[in-house]
């Protein structure tokens, strides 16, 4: 059974039930700085840029997901493991509530897909994906779009290096990992949604990368990163308990 923290040093439990239980587990987080006004085109109406440095951030996340469930039933071999990498940038809502807006989450399991769109809003992605990991740490992890124009592949190598630690209030690692809310957008509707995860804060380590690649966002050709990332860390996991998606005004 999945263990759920009771309270967290930095945000307050949110209201409601957990809905679904899951655990992420071994990620990658590469981040790259780019101009606040080129990120704010690409937001959905009731959005702002969160900013840190006078900067807008955009993130690669590769991980796996594992127990994947709703509360109260048993997590399922095939169905409740698979493959998440994630192109995100940071915002706030009308009401200043820091959270992720996702611009692309790839998976290589379907149903994981068709239950994403039709029950967040989110625009989860069909993708061929592997990954392994070693003895020694290392994680190989290769990422295809079903279908991408070029076939073009991401394929990361990484591991956690050194004691793991908690990101301080106010740093640059807590404003880009420790985040409790994401934004969602149904476009049919125009309207925006938001729900909010629950979980520990996150063990990190500096990350050992030894391949990288930024072709994600190419796939969503909403802006272009340029240069190794500016950041690199990783994580070995969390357990996590997803609050329902709500309408925003």
């Amino acid at each position: 059974m999945s263990r759920l923290p009771l309270s967290h040093p930095h945000h307050p439990r949110p209201a409601g039930q957990v809905v679904m239980r899951q655990r992420w587990k071994d990620l990658l987080f590469l981040h790259w700085k780019l101009p606040v006004e080129e990120i704010q085109r690409t937001l959905p109406p009731g959005l702002m840029v969160d900013v840190f440095d006078d900067a807008a951030w955009v993130g690669i996340v590769p991980f796996f997901m594992e127990g994947v469930r709703p509360t109260g039933l048993p997590a399922l071999p095939w169905l409740s493991s698979f493959l998440e990498l994630n192109v995100r940038t940071y915002v706030r809502d009308a009401a200043g509530r820091p959270g992720v807006w996702f611009y692309s989450l790839d998976c290589n399991r379907w149903p994981a897909v068709e239950f994403a769109r039709r029950g967040f809003h989110l625009a989860y992605q069909h993708a061929t994906m592997s990954a392994s990991k070693a003895l020694d740490g290392n994680i190989s992890y290769q990422c295809q779009r079903r279908p991408v124009a070029g076939h073009l592949e991401a394929d990361y190598r990484y591991r956690g290096r050194g004691a793991t630690f908690p990101a301080a209030p106010g740093s640059l690692e807590f404003f880009l990992t420790e985040r409790y809310r994401l934004f969602s957008w149904n476009p049919r509707r125009r309207r925006l949604y938001s729900g909010e995860v629950w979980h520990d804060p996150y063990p990190l380590q500096e990350a050992e990368v030894a391949q990288w690649s930024a072709v994600p966002a190419y796939w969503d050709r909403q802006f272009s990163l340029h240069g190794p990332p500016v950041t690199q860390h990783f994580s070995p996991g969390v357990e996590v308990g997803i609050f329902p998606l709500r309408p925003l005004a």
